[in-house]
């Protein structure tokens, strides 16, 4: 990925450019140049860049080669056989799914919606990681709630065969949208600046990827600080293809003086008021023909709001001092780490705005929210602190940062990592004497409760949808399992020890789910599961 040039706009008074280099928000470095102005730091123009999507991580990529497919219904052969032909013919070629095989991306048809059917679904889609449609044969079977629990569980998509002319067509159409998808999520451009691999954040990547690919909607970035927000706003406009796009121009809304907020935005005419000693472009003319990105819009007051209401409906705008109407063409990229609806609802943030910036939302998970992800997201923050070693840490470390809390979200993660990095001396692994003294638990501490409120949330939420016990159970012992096995890296031994089981009993948990997704009951229930230490 080549390097992305900033220019900063800023109050310190210069009389020549300055470059200089530095690296923001994990991206590549960039090339930062500040000329002389007359008002506060407010925009950075990033000018695109070229961009070569590579493939890491191909187990999310789809192969309309590779895909294989489950009849889940009392149907006759001869119709089945008719389905696989007619997907053939749309060059969606597939095999069916044999025991013990690792699912990957596939059709599932069914003519009931139950909960072993959806144990299967939540299987052999590996909780949304992978691609799984599923086909119901007749539509009778997706009518009430049927579809919701289907998505819930993983599928990517739910629909009948018979619900149009072209069922085959459109399973076609969408494995080969996935599947773009998919090669551009498991890419450098994505995987090395935005980390993780739980199955919420790839839902997330995904939608992203789709919305700065295949359409150019106004998106807005909601989300706790530290959690992403620029980093998205910058993927979204290298990612874009639908404009011979020129910059990315960041405008932070925090920074804008009251006075100035029009120049700030519009751009001015020599003489327009005291200082104006020349003619100056705004935000709006500065990201013609690329992207605006403002940060914190939550932030802007409601005069700049309504004044704001035009140029965002008609691309439209007069500069300070100028009776000139002006146009411009770009995409919005808006993020706050407020709730605009609420605001909205108490008078400080305008509803007509609101829906001119949101045509597409995107909530982006706090760490809380996908702990599994802590120790990758370490591992990467220390490959670029210390290139030339292997992101090691020792067990008392990997601990501690799996135990600690993060206010700050991905961004407080960096830091604790930043300072244990620059304790550590020598090669081998980070220990427990880099972390700061400040840092380190204290003795007489007491244990976090981990049954908190978000905890009774999410069992409240399933409750209220009808879901039964046996679920919840196996929900929540996958869900303890696939964390301890990502925190071990895969060393199901130490994860069996994390999990207070023996390995034998944990390994014959994982074959279970293995049996579970080839459509075959499991004969290990969580209780036994329990039991096994």
């Amino acid at each position: 990925m080549d390097s992305i040039q900033s220019t900063v706009l800023s109050n310190d008074a210069r009389p020549h450019f300055r470059p200089r280099t530095g690296a923001r928000s994990g991206l590549p470095p960039c090339s930062i140049i500040e000329p002389a102005e007359e008002r506060p730091a407010a925009r950075r123009r990033i000018p695109l860049c070229e961009t070569t999507l590579g493939s890491q991580q191909k187990s999310l990529a789809v192969d309309m080669t590779s895909l294989w497919h489950r009849f889940v219904e009392r149907g006759d052969a001869s119709r089945r056989g008719a389905i696989v032909e007619a997907l053939a013919r749309e060059r969606v070629r597939t095999h069916a799914l044999a025991s013990g095989e690792a699912a990957g991306p596939g059709i599932l048809f069914f003519d009931e919606v139950n909960q072993p059917f959806c144990d299967l679904v939540r299987e052999t889609s590996r909780n949304g990681l992978e691609r799984v449609l599923a086909v119901a044969i007749p539509q009778t079977a997706v009518t009430g709630t049927g579809v919701w629990r289907l998505l819930r569980n993983g599928a990517s998509d739910v629909f009948a065969w018979d619900h149009s002319t072209h069922p085959a067509r459109e399973i076609a159409a969408r494995f080969e949208r996935w599947q773009k998808v998919d090669e551009v999520v498991a890419s450098p451009v994505v995987g090395e600046n935005l980390v993780g691999n739980n199955p919420g954040w790839i839902s997330v990547l995904r939608q992203i990827v789709e919305v700065a690919i295949f359409t150019d909607a106004s998106v807005l970035i909601t989300g706790e600080s530290g959690t992403g927000k620029e980093l998205v706003a910058r993927l979204i406009h290298s990612l874009d293809t639908q404009r011979q796009k020129r910059d990315l121009v960041v405008l932070d809304c925090t920074t804008i003086v009251p006075e100035l907020s029009g120049s700030e935005f519009f751009g001015h005419e020599r003489g327009a008021f005291t200082g104006a000693v020349a003619a100056r472009d705004g935000a709006f003319a500065l990201a013609n023909a690329g992207t605006l990105f403002l940060d914190e819009v939550g932030e802007l007051p409601l005069t700049l709001q309504a004044e704001l209401l035009r140029v965002v409906q008609e691309r439209t705008y007069r500069r300070v001092g100028s009776n000139v109407w002006q146009q411009t063409d770009f995409r919005l990229v808006c993020a706050t780490n407020r709730d605009l609806l609420q605001e909205e609802s108490q008078g400080r943030f305008r509803r007509d705005l609101y829906y001119r910036i949101a045509a597409w939302t995107c909530k982006l998970p706090s760490l809380r929210d996908h702990p599994e992800d802590i120790l990758p997201l370490a591992e990467h923050f220390l490959r670029h602190l210390r290139p030339n070693h292997e992101p090691e840490m020792d067990q008392a470390v990997r601990d501690y940062l799996c135990q600690r809390a993060y206010p700050g979200n991905v961004r407080d993660l960096k830091q604790v990592v930043s300072r244990m990095s620059y304790r550590h001396v020598g090669p081998g692994p980070l220990t427990a004497g880099d972390i700061p003294q400040e840092e380190r638990p204290t003795l007489d501490a007491a244990p976090s409760e981990w049954r908190d409120g978000s905890f009774e949330a999410a069992i409240g939420r399933a409750v209220g949808m009808g879901i039964g016990l046996k679920e919840i159970s196996h929900t929540a012992v996958d869900t303890a399992i696939r964390i301890a096995v990502a925190s071990a890296s895969g060393n199901l031994s130490r994860a069996a020890r994390q999990l207070g089981v023996t390995d034998r009993a944990l390994q014959m948990r994982r074959a279970a789910r293995r049996k579970g997704a080839n459509g075959k009951d499991s004969d290990v229930a969580p209780e036994q599961f329990e039991d096994s230490a």
